[in-house]
């Protein structure tokens, strides 16, 4: 019983080591008891964030409205809380937050991030990588109508928690020290009236969307928010999977033996 017992407790240790590696984390937090002072200084690993195209960032909280993923929950958990994006009908997918990390060494890469939006912020967003600093891609995300690599936010003043992108068939992505990515704003690929003032009619990629889901109109002092933005190394399935069969019969045998 003793042997079962062992050999599970240190199956379930190879588990935990199989699941995705974090490589670099920014969580904007910096333990000081309070939420507006935080930092873009990674948590874990080496990287740094920016702001792209003329926007600009406070701190807060983290907990607002349903919280972000973050474990921390007291006052110490900081957002990153990036607002003046353009014109409701200029700079589409310019604006918004940059993040550069190398991942050399690593391989199989994930991205993943949460975003909360105000009520006058983008309703629609994009992740685009690149693997040289220059030429940046869109990738992950959905296709609304015909226009891919869609993000859509849930609502107004609103977490959309663990928002992530699977880099794992990029090799290119692979050992990369100039790999980064952003998260940008961009133009509603469906065409909307807004329901305030002022009440104008937009076609499909013509004009931001609120993120609220009446339609009241976007605003360029709308904010994003980000949280627990994550590079992390995805697991071979063949490692999860040989794992997942040894703890099954490993448990059956426990059970059997009880």
């Amino acid at each position: 019983m003793n042997k079962v017992h062992y050999s599970l407790s240190a199956l379930l240790a190879v588990a935990v080591t199989a699941s995705a590696q974090t490589i670099t984390l920014w969580n904007f937090n910096t333990l000081d008891g309070n939420s507006t002072t935080g930092t873009t200084a990674p948590a874990i690993g080496i990287g740094t964030a920016s702001l792209l195209g003329g926007t600009t960032a406070t701190f807060a909280s983290g907990n607002a409205g349903t919280g972000s993923s973050d474990p921390e929950t007291s006052t110490d958990d900081t957002a990153w809380n990036v607002s003046a994006f353009p014109g409701v009908t200029s700079g589409s997918g310019t604006a918004g937050a940059l993040f550069a990390t190398s991942t050399v060494g690593y391989g199989k890469i994930a991205v993943s991030f949460d975003l909360r939006t105000s009520n006058t912020s983008s309703r629609y967003w994009q992740f685009q990588y690149t693997t040289d600093g220059s030429l940046f891609t869109p990738f992950g995300g959905n296709t609304v109508n015909g226009v891919d690599h869609v993000f859509t936010s849930a609502g107004g003043d609103m977490w959309n928690n663990g928002w992530t992108v699977d880099l794992s068939s990029v090799a290119a992505v692979d050992n990369n020290p100039n790999f980064a990515f952003r998260v940008v704003s961009i133009f509603s690929p469906v065409g909307f009236t807004q329901t305030t003032t002022p009440s104008a009619t937009y076609g499909p990629n013509e004009a931001y969307r609120a993120a609220n889901t009446d339609d009241r109109a976007y605003a360029t002092s709308g904010t994003a928010r980000f949280d627990m933005v994550a590079v992390s190394q995805v697991p071979e399935p063949s490692v999860l999977a040989l794992v997942s069969t040894g703890l099954l019969g490993l448990l059956a045998r426990r059970r059997r033996s009880a």
